[in-house]
This record gives C-alpha cells, sequence and structure tokens, in this order.
C-alpha cells in the first residue's frame, strides 16, 4: 500500500447493523488521491442513476486523504460525499475539526455507511481492534450539534448532526467540532439514515516515505506561513473576516439579495470591527494548523463560542441589510448548533425578504430588520410552520412561490458571498462547478478581484482560462484533503508588499491577463514538486507529484463529477447564473449582467468538452476517467 493511507476501507450497513473491513484499491487512490476524489469515483460506482438522494439507495462516504493524520498545517479535514437532496447531482462538503484526524488514527480511509437505520443511531468506531458499535441515539435525537458532542465526550472525534439533519433539511451540514461541512445537504443525508453521529478512535501512525524530510520540510512551510501577510498576518488578525471591507470596496458583496454589491454599513461587520468589539478569548484553529483563523465571541446566555465567519458576516450580514454584529454571531451560532450551511440559509433568507417586499409571501421578515429572523432559523431546522419551505432551499421556494429571476443559486446551490457580475472568472466557475454555486470550488476571486495580484475582473482576459486551472487544483486540494486556504500562500510575500502602482507591478499583472495558453501550459508541466502540498504528497506517498500531475489528477475528479452529474439527467442549461446575475447591472460600464454566453463556449473547450457540455470520448480516454 502506497505510504500515508491506512489502507482499508470500513463498510457499514445501517439497516442490518452490519460491517466489513475492505482494503483500499491502490489504483484508485492513485488516480484520485483520496477525499472528495476517492468519493467522487465510489458514489458512482456504487448507486444506480435516478436514486432518491434521501432514500436507503444514497450512500454516504466520508474519505480522509493521505495527508490527513500528519502535522502538515490546514491537512486535517474530511470530505462527504453523496447524492444531494438540495441539487440532485454530486454532492461533497468537507470539515475542519478533529474527526478526519481520528479517522486516520483509527486506521481507516474511508467510511461507507449504507441503507438507512430503523432508529436512531451513532456508531463508535474502534479501529485498533477492527469493531464497530451500533448504539441507539435516542437520547441525543432533537439535540444540537455542541450538546450532542459534550454528551459523547468533547475530547473525543465525532462528526454528528444537529436537529436541521434530523428533519432533512435540504441544506444541512455534519459537525466536527465548532467546524462544519456545510454544501450540499450532506447533513439530510445523515439524518435520512437515522445517523446521529460518528465517533472514531484508534492509534495507528501515519506512515510516510521520508518522515524525516517531511518533518524538515514542514517546519520551513510553517515558518513561511507565519510570515506569509495573509495567513499570517491578516487572517490572523482577523480571520476570513478581513475580507468584508474587500469585497465591500469592490462592490461584489452580496447586499440585498444580491440587488446589489455594496453595503453602506459593511464596517460594522468586518473583520476589523470584530476584532475592536466583539472578540474575546484565544483565536482558534484545526489540529496541527498555524492559520488561526478561528474566532471567539461571547453569547449572553451561552457563553464563548465560535465568532461568524466571512461567508456568514456576508449571506446573514450585508445580503440582509443587518449591521448588528451581535445579532449575525447569534445567527451563526444557531445554524451551527442546528447544523445548517449559514450560505444556503442567509440565501434563503434574503429571498425570503424580497418575496415579502415584492407582496408575494407573507412572512414577516425584512431586509434590514433583525425581528423574527432567530425564531425563522429555529423554525428552519425543525421544518416548523413557514420554515418547512425555506428549509427546501432557494430553487424549490421558487417553484412554488415564484420569484425564478431573483432566486440567487446555480443548480439548487445558494451562492456564496461574491457577486460575479464584478468577478467575471467567478462567475464562470459558479457556473460550471458540479456541486453548484460554489466559491471553495476553484476560489477564481482571489486571483480575480479579492487578492493582491488581481486582474481586470470585468473583461474576457483569463475568464475561462483561471477557473479551469482553479478547479483542477481546487478538486486535488480537496481529495488530500488540504483546506483550501494552503492556495492563498502561493502569492508570494513580495507581491503582496510591491507598489500595485508601480509600472513593474502593472506590466506583471498585464502580462499575466495575457497569458492565456501559457499559463495553463506552465501549470501542465510534469516536473519536480514546487508548492508546499505537492512536495508533501511527494515525501509522504514516495510518489512525484508537481503542479503537472496536480492539474491532471483535478481535472480526472472535474470530469468524473461531470459525469455523474450528466448520468443524474443536469446538462449545459444548468451551466448558467441567476438572471439577477445575467441580466441586471451594478456598476455604471455594464449595460447588463455577467456575459456567461461569451465566457462558456471557450471554457467548454479548454475543458475538452463538446459544445453540449459533455466530456469527449478523447477526454475521458486521456484522464483515464472510467464510466
Amino acid at each position: 500500500m502506497i505510504k500515508g493511507y491506512a489502507g482499508r476501507i470500513l463498510e457499514v450497513d445501517l439497516k442490518n447493523k452490519t460491517f466489513e473491513f475492505k482494503p483500499l484499491d491502490e489504483d484508485t487512490a492513485r488516480l484520485y488521491i483520496g477525499g472528495k476524489g476517492y468519493g467522487a469515483r465510489l458514489l458512482y460506482d456504487l448507486t444506480s442513476a435516478g436514486i432518491d438522494p434521501l432514500g436507503p439507495d444514497n450512500v454516504l462516504i466520508f474519505a480522509t486523504g493521505p495527508l490527513n493524520g500528519s502535522v502538515a498545517p490546514q491537512s486535517n479535514r474530511f470530505a462527504v460525499v453523496c447524492k444531494s437532496p438540495l441539487t440532485g447531482g454530486i454532492g461533497s462538503a468537507t470539515c475542519g475539526g478533529s474527526y478526519a484526524y481520528g479517522m486516520k488514527k483509527a486506521g481507516i480511509d474511508v467510511l461507507i455507511c449504507r441503507n438507512a437505520a430503523e432508529r436512531p443511531l451513532r456508531l463508535e468506531i474502534d479501529g485498533d481492534n477492527s469493531d464497530v458499535k451500533f448504539v441507539d441515539a435516542s437520547d441525543l435525537w432533537g439535540k444540537g450539534s455542541y450538546e450532542t458532542q459534550k454528551i459523547l465526550g468533547e475530547k473525543k472525534n465525532h462528526a454528528v448532526i444537529g436537529p436541521a439533519g434530523e428533519n432533512k433539511v435540504l441544506f444541512a451540514g455534519i459537525v466536527s467540532n465548532e467546524r462544519i461541512a456545510g454544501r450540499t445537504g450532506v447533513g439530510a443525508v445523515m439524518g435520512s439514515k437515522n445517523l446521529k453521529a460518528v465517533t472514531v478512535s484508534g492509534s495507528r501512525k501515519l506512515e510516510m516515505e521520508d518522515k524525516a524530510a517531511f518533518a524538515a520540510y514542514t517546519k520551513e512551510v510553517r515558518a513561511l506561513f507565519r510570515d506569509h501577510p495573509v495567513l499570517g498576518n491578516s487572517m490572523a488578525a482577523y480571520g476570513t473576516a478581513a475580507i468584508v471591507n474587500t469585497t465591500n470596496a469592490r462592490n461584489i458583496i452580496p447586499t440585498h439579495n444580491f440587488k446589489y454589491g455594496h453595503f453602506d454599513r459593511a464596517k460594522s461587520i468586518s473583520g476589523e470591527y470584530m476584532a475592536d468589539h466583539t472578540l474575546v478569548g484565544t483565536k482558534s484553529s484545526c489540529i496541527h494548523c498555524p492559520v488561526t483563523c478561528g474566532r471567539q465571541v461571547d453569547l449572553p446566555g451561552i457563553g464563548t463560542v465560535k465568532g461568524p465567519e466571512y461567508e456568514t458576516l456576508g449571506l446573514m450580514g450585508s445580503n440582509l441589510e443587518i449591521s448588528d454584529i451581535e445579532k449575525i454571531q447569534e445567527w451563526n451560532y444557531l445554524a451551527d448548533d442546528m447544523g445548517m450551511d449559514t450560505i444556503s440559509l442567509g440565501a434563503v433568507l434574503s429571498f425570503t425578504m424580497e418575496l415579502q417586499e415584492r407582496g408575494m409571501l407573507d412572512s414577516g421578515l425584512q431586509f434590514g430588520n433583525p425581528a423574527g429572523v432567530s425564531e425563522m432559523i429555529k423554525d428552519i431546522g425543525h421544518r416548523s410552520g413557514l420554515g418547512d419551505d425555506l428549509a427546501d432551499g432557494v430553487k424549490r421556494m421558487s417553484a412554488k412561490h415564484g420569484g425564478e429571476a431573483f432566486a440567487m443559486h446555480v443548480k439548487g446551490l445558494e451562492l456564496s458571498a461574491y457577486d460575479p457580475r464584478g468577478s467575471w472568472g467567478q462567475g464562470v466557475e459558479y457556473a460550471t462547478t458540479n456541486r453548484g454555486g460554489c466559491h471553495v470550488s476553484g476560489a477564481t476571486m482571489y486571483m480575480e478581484s479579492v487578492g493582491p495580484f488581481t486582474i481586470n475582473p470585468q473583461n474576457y482576459k483569463l475568464k475561462s482560462d483561471l477557473p479551469y486551472v482553479q478547479q483542477n487544483i481546487a478538486a486535488a486540494i480537496n481529495s488530500m484533503v488540504l483546506c483550501i486556504f494552503t492556495t492563498y500562500g502561493i502569492v508570494p510575500k513580495f507581491v503582496h508588499e510591491a507598489d500595485p502602482k508601480s509600472w513593474k507591478f502593472r506590466a506583471a499583472v498585464a502580462a499575466f491577463e495575457n497569458s492565456g495558453p501559457l499559463f495553463r501550459w506552465v501549470n501542465s508541466i510534469k516536473g519536480k514538486p514546487m508548492l508546499w502540498f505537492e512536495k508533501w504528497l511527494t515525501l509522504i506517498t514516495g510518489t512525484n507529484i508537481s503542479s503537472g500531475h496536480i492539474q491532471e489528477i483535478g481535472a480526472r475528479i472535474f470530469n468524473l463529477e461531470r459525469m455523474y452529474n450528466l448520468r443524474e439527467g443536469l446538462s449545459a442549461a444548468d451551466d448558467t447564473l441567476p438572471p439577477r446575475m445575467l441580466n441586471e447591472s451594478i456598476f455604471p460600464n455594464m449595460k447588463a449582467g455577467h456575459p456567461l454566453g461569451e465566457l462558456l463556449p471557450r471554457y467548454y473547450q479548454i475543458r475538452g468538452w463538446d459544445s453540449r457540455g459533455v466530456p469527449t470520448e478523447k477526454t475521458l480516454k486521456k484522464l483515464q476517467v472510467a464510466v
């Protein structure tokens, strides 16, 4: 077995309460690494087309990668893969916390949960003794994610759901510690299986090809991260909330259900404001990560809890036109305890507010007014009253109540907090990403509109090439399984410190913007590993991994996901943006919205897809994608 892997898959039948340990397939590991890549391969092979996402035929897959269990910064995350009840296509989400570390200590690379239990249960997995206990969880059913973990033991490694997952809220997530695998409704699938929690334990140590070299190099990377202007400075000081003022200044922060891109009171919900007024205690991070992006705040009657991140501040702050940071902190806690995605939650709340504003639905919720929001969040989590409608997400709400023109989703997954009208490459990424309106399946906006080395975000140059390269990188990163923030360090310190008005800087940006095919070619070169995640993977597995290998593996995973979506009935017609994004302008120099129709054909061509968005036989053969 390749080093870095435990070499075992655990398959559990929840209905019959049986389990079996199977060997990890080495060929699949080489082709798909692990995490969401290996998970996507299993999902495609283990399920038939057209299954009910909330039925027993769907499988719930927890998958780690070869970097999990190591001390590499940002490496202890797990991926969850299943058919999404929200989109009907590929469902995936990643999460920090301690659960991934626990899985690898238990000597398990992948956990596959089949069928559905007849009544609530939880799993206790003892990796050292290769044993699984099926424990009645009736006493935990109905409890929040925080209380559940406290009862099970806070020092143990858990993955749990809250009431949102139990009640099959279509954007429910799975929680580990204070982190959540939030997107695509993976928590609803776990709830549909009557699985409340999974606890893993073991004492296995990660095997590496070159442990000494790995340790020495990791020490260098930790120093690099600590000295980096983003990873060691702005993110360490303000967390992801540092992005609020940047996106607001560039007119791409969601406001009034994405009707606008600027929020006049954005400073009141920024990371800088939180640091000065609401943060308490110590900063937090996932295991072995020096980037302390987690924040703590005090809630009356609750105590010290995790503070909101950028996506929550954007979707549940500016997008609702709410600047009361204490309210947003309260809603963030409620959502995490309920176990639901704050991106989708904020989107359904803003959509409901616009329906109210237009006289299309009487919800009582209004832009700029926090009244009733806390109660609605609870109603969503319990599917009570009107909350039952909101629990189905924006796409289904618009089908029932109208408002398709301002329903902010792609493929059923609600948009994250970057307006693509001011970030055209990000718009192409939203439209084509397999799981829907997602920002961490490429993070094109960082190279385009919010990072230190940004191109013109509103022209056609590089707007199809950049999403292609970024999506491939992200697919590989999410299969290792690493945090997407590791890619922020790719832009070196000297670029952050350069004068953006200098001719050298402007010349470099212009050269990059016009690089096109050269940019893709450079990334495709299979040489020596250069970046830390390439070197870590090489030192752990003993297999040479360079940027070219990352691009190839990422493209393989991305195309397999695409084939899964096509099998499930999605098509090029779903590679689009909300009508508001396409038809309404928020910039004086734009006559309409995002020019997706002019960018999509080139993207398809670069991908090796035909005009219908279908990967060609040549592309699948080249990438070794078996379907």
